[in-house]
């Protein structure tokens, strides 16, 4: 195997590992982060407003969809993980095949439902007239190309089970930049509005999926890609869903709960929305770092529960939680002091900044709760108990979630206390996640069988 490319994660300094293996994902992050943002201000500034909410009203059902594959792909991820840790080249070579298979025909039935479904979708969660065609064409577009999205995370998915983070992070690297360059042409140049900007998705999101199968098909070990080999083995594929589809459900489940969240927002008027729309994205590049070492110390347990190093993933855990903490104390640092400057950025109106600041005083005190979420969530996965993170987290971020802003806005309208429905179920499951990874022996039975 090539070793320079494939990395295992089970010998030497823990702390480095993680870091250096975590590192190439938060940049890739950063880069899927401004893949959106750029989507947006590209159509808000050449096109119109409603262009720029057509955009950002087709989300939700992107992500419902996407959500749903991601969490198949972390399955495939973690099982591919846990063999290459064991050594089981047999095995991993077929849990590369089924997860390729999985890839085409979850991307021929979310193509069909895509297509089909996307007209109902937008009257379900009442899409105002005027912004309702363009986001039927952007969705439409989107769901043309869906196969290509959900071939590269796939693709990419394998690579960093092997200890490859670099060469996913390059091809969304190539990917951003045709994006935003197909973006400015097709949009602001060639005046294609929304349909151009669905259409640079679809062309760069291409070109990633082709560099990574090609990655595959050129590797030397296990995970090297044959297309006649691509068929499911059952067995390993029932292992692969039994990982995979409950972070599925859970992320399909949580962004369908946060549209309905957004409605409590949208009852407080323009202003307090624009600071909500404006603190969410300074809230994602906050939480970029916590998904990246998230990632990282799925593919750190995986592989190591392969190795049967229990004594490492523990130890491995632990670095990963103060690791975290240490970075996310820093940026709630920063957004203390220095917070309505970055809300500005976005809009200088008093009252948007002010409502921003008010979400942001609400989740400062609060984000050092969510490294014990992301990190725990991570931990769990990788030893394939994934099914727990999703009862915690849909019971916290969607069920209780709901019932505590259901009961707080019929006592007050004020809305730092809906603001504050976010951090409140940060602490209940990090709470739960406590309980659960101190409490549960759930490291004791074996993950590769």
């Amino acid at each position: 195997m090539n070793k320079s490319k494939s990395t295992d994660l089970i010998h030497g300094h823990i702390a480095k590992s993680i870091f250096w293996f975590s590192v190439p994902l938060l940049i890739g992050n950063l880069f899927q982060q401004l893949y959106n943002t750029v989507d947006a201000y590209v159509v808000g500034n050449f096109v119109s407003k409603e262009a720029l909410a057509a955009v950002g009203a087709s989300s939700p059902i992107i992500n419902m969809l996407i959500g749903f594959f991601m969490g198949l792909a972390t399955g495939a991820g973690v099982i591919i993980a846990q063999y290459f840790g064991a050594g089981d080249n047999g095995r991993l070579k077929k849990a590369v095949h089924s997860s390729a298979a999985l890839t085409l025909v979850m991307s021929l039935l979310l193509t069909v439902i895509g297509i089909i479904g996307t007209n109902p979708m937008l009257h379900a969660i009442g899409i105002p007239a005027d912004v309702f065609h363009d986001s039927s064409t952007y969705l439409m577009i989107y769901f043309a190309g869906i196969s290509f999205n959900l071939i590269y995370n796939m693709g990419s998915g394998i690579l960093r089970a092997m200890g490859d983070s670099k060469r996913p992070l390059y091809f969304l690297i190539i990917a951003c930049i045709v994006n935003i360059i197909l973006d400015f042409l097709f949009v602001k140049y060639l005046h294609m509005g929304v349909a151009g900007a669905g259409y640079a998705t679809l062309i760069a999101q291409a070109i990633s999926a082709i560099l990574v199968v090609i990655v595959l098909i050129r590797s030397e070990g296990p995970h090297q890609l044959f297309w006649k080999q691509i068929r499911f083995h059952l067995p390993i594929l029932k292992k692969i869903i039994m990982v995979g589809l409950p972070t599925g459900i859970q992320q399909s489940i949580v962004s369908l709960s946060n549209v309905i969240v957004q409605s409590y927002v949208n009852a407080f008027g323009s202003s307090v929305v624009a600071g909500y729309s404006a603190t969410i994205r300074i809230d994602g590049f906050v939480n970029l770092p916590l998904q990246s070492f998230n990632m990282a110390v799925t593919t750190f347990v995986g592989q190591n529960i392969g190795a049967k190093q229990y004594e490492r993933v523990k130890k491995g855990s632990r670095i990963a939680l103060w690791m975290t903490m240490a970075v996310i104390a820093t940026m709630a640092i920063s957004l203390f002091f220095f917070g309505e400057s970055f809300i500005a950025i976005f809009n200088s109106e008093p009252d948007v900044i002010q409502a921003g600041r008010t979400m942001q005083l609400a989740f400062v005190p609060f984000y050092i709760m969510l490294p014990v979420v992301q990190i725990y969530n991570g931990v769990l996965r990788g030893a394939g108990k994934s099914s727990v993170p999703m009862y915690i987290m849909v019971f916290n971020f969607v069920i209780l979630r709901q019932i505590y802003l259901a009961i707080v806005t019929q006592m007050t309208s004020d809305v730092y206390f809906v603001f504050m429905g976010w951090p409140v179920t940060w602490v209940t499951c990090a709470i739960m996640f406590i309980i659960y990874y101190h409490k549960v022996n759930w490291l004791n039975q074996e993950s590769v069988s």
